[in-house]
């Protein structure tokens, strides 16, 4: 940090050995210790506070960026979905529509093979005492009787 030399050092520690005095050098070099440690610990802590602010700064910055990117994938997810719902609906409803055709379809069939089953009836039946008046051929001889 400072570019200070050895030779240095030792003209500072004369110069206030010559103006501090033998007696009080001990004490002011204790209490310049002490200053300069909580120096280095209020740079340390002043260090740890940015570096946290910074954390958290990344930390908000990627929970931003994970937000968007589950936003992302939620709405591609919602789109596709979509993409596949609308044709399944429209098969649906015609899938309906044909059973709904092929029941009426069914109903009216079983209603026309009534309606015709009746009238074969009615028809068999006024029909037969025609026959009964035609004379049957004898089935051992083949001759009317």
């Amino acid at each position: 940090m400072f570019d200070v030399s050895f030779s240095e050092l030792m003209l500072v520690g004369v110069i206030a050995l010559v103006v501090i005095g033998p007696e009080r050098l001990p004490k002011v070099a204790r209490t310049i210790g002490h200053l300069l440690g909580r120096a280095q610990r209020y740079v340390s802590d002043v260090k740890t506070d940015i570096k946290r602010e910074m954390d958290l700064e990344e930390i908000s910055s990627i929970k931003g960026q994970m937000e968007d990117a589950a936003k992302s994938v939620k709405d591609s997810m919602q789109q596709a979905t979509n993409t596949l719902r609308n044709p399944l609906e429209e098969a649906q409803k015609a899938l309906k529509e044909a059973s709904t055709s092929m029941t009426n379809l069914v109903d009216d069939v079983k209603q026309e093979a009534t309606t015709l089953a009746s009238g074969a009836t009615d028809t068999a039946a006024t029909t037969n005492p025609a026959a009964d008046s035609v004379k049957q051929p004898d089935q051992s001889t083949g001759t009317p009787t």
